[in-house]
């Protein structure tokens, strides 16, 4: 859990596998619609978005597939790991977006989950699915940049 001191936030977890899947167009902040135990249950880091897609029902977004572990001392409290949350956008952010993913074909992928203050803020990526030779380009781009800072410190340790 990485903590950023200059804006207060702290993240709670990344989904790198968007990263490796996705070319990520645009972001977004969005709230979310918690209960205590969850919140209590992020604070200890039990939180996993890998296979987490949004979607929009009814004018509303919502995260799926989003697993929050179940809070150790939540007995009765605790909620279903995997149920379907609420995020809190404004209305004409969630009718833009519905339009562009509904023609473009593009996904709402969640990106990473931070604490903002006392409050859970989800980073929203707009996405456009990656190609295998995307994956393999940005892996051999990837390797290349690597071979290259290693030879680079090499070089300077001679």
């Amino acid at each position: 859990m990485a903590e950023n001191k200059k804006s207060g936030n702290k993240t709670i977890a990344e989904n790198r596998k968007a990263f490796h899947d996705y070319f990520v167009e645009e972001s977004f902040e969005a709230g979310i619609e918690l209960c205590g135990t969850e919140v209590k249950a992020l604070r200890q880091g039990g939180v996993n978005l890998k296979d987490a897609w949004c979607s929009i029902v009814e004018g509303e977004m919502f995260v799926n597939g989003m697993h929050i572990s179940p809070y150790d001392k939540g007995n009765i409290f605790n909620r279903d790991p995997l149920r379907v949350r609420r995020l809190l956008l404004h209305k004409r952010e969630i009718m833009r977006l519905l339009g562009i993913t509904k023609q473009q074909g593009y996904a709402l992928i969640p990106l990473s989950l931070y604490f903002k203050g006392s409050r859970v803020k989800l980073q929203l990526g707009l996405c456009r699915g990656k190609k295998l030779y995307d994956k393999r380009e940005d892996a051999a781009r990837r390797d290349m940049k690597r071979e290259a800072q290693r030879s680079l410190k090499e070089f300077n340790n001679r």
